[in-house]
């Protein structure tokens, strides 16, 4: 298995703070640990990009806007609106879950224009599309991937993290790298809670962890850490 420091296994941690209840000093908190360990970024709902965008200012942690999260069954225009709206506020990069009920329809052409207008909307800022692994086939994990892949943005997500025991697996990660090819940016999450975990779908083809672990999460992963 790889061995990374705290350090270098912080800059591959996408660290989600989506709970309903998340209070001002939660995101403050977060923000501040992703400050200093250096976090790859901070992901949070919609109405708290603009404080997440004050507490990020000159830190190099990226700052991520969730879009339909958690559930992406919401109308494909309030996604788009979603989207805006977080970009005016200060989002750089978006985060967006596709629509699962579509998918599973076969409603291939529907899911790939809802993503399409998604990127649209991120006016140029990275797009990552969240698929929810854990509730789909392999032959739909693959037919997601493509549409992704298809759709312009420039990242896969496993998982919200917010379904019950949910929990992305290596082999999941394996099929998505086998489908998207080496150099599209696969973002394993779904039960994250140590960094032994987190090294294992690094190996499997991630290189992104995502993890709704709560503020002062990361001294758990430094004590484990190589």
């Amino acid at each position: 298995m790889t061995t990374l420091s705290s350090a270098e296994l912080a800059s591959h941690v996408d660290a989600v703070l989506c709970k309903p209840a998340a209070t001002t000093g939660e995101i403050e908190t977060l923000c501040a640990e992703a400050r200093e360990h250096k976090f790859h970024a901070v992901c949070v709902n919609g109405s708290r990009i603009e404080l997440a965008c004050t507490q990020l200012e000159d830190s190099g942690v990226k700052l991520v806007a969730l879009i339909g999260f958690p559930l992406g069954a919401m109308d494909g225009d309030a996604k788009r609106y979603e989207t805006e709206v977080a970009i005016d506020h200060g989002a750089q990069e978006i985060e967006a879950v596709l629509n699962l009920g579509w998918l599973k329809d076969g409603a291939h052409t529907r899911v790939l224009r809802e993503l399409r207008d998604v990127v649209e909307a991120a006016d140029e800022r990275p797009v990552c599309a969240v698929i929810e692994a854990t509730q789909l086939t392999r032959e739909e994990i693959t037919v997601a991937c493509k549409l992704v892949l298809d759709s312009g943005a420039v990242a896969v997500a496993t998982g919200t993290d917010c379904w019950p025991d949910a929990h992305v697996s290596g082999a999941d990660v394996k099929l998505l790298r086998e489908t998207a090819g080496p150099d599209f940016i696969l973002k394993a999450a779904g039960g994250i809670r140590d960094a032994q975990t987190a090294l294992a779908l690094l190996d499997a083809g991630a290189t992104r962890i995502g993890t709704t672990g709560a503020p002062g999460f990361w001294q758990f992963f430094q004590s484990q850490a190589g």
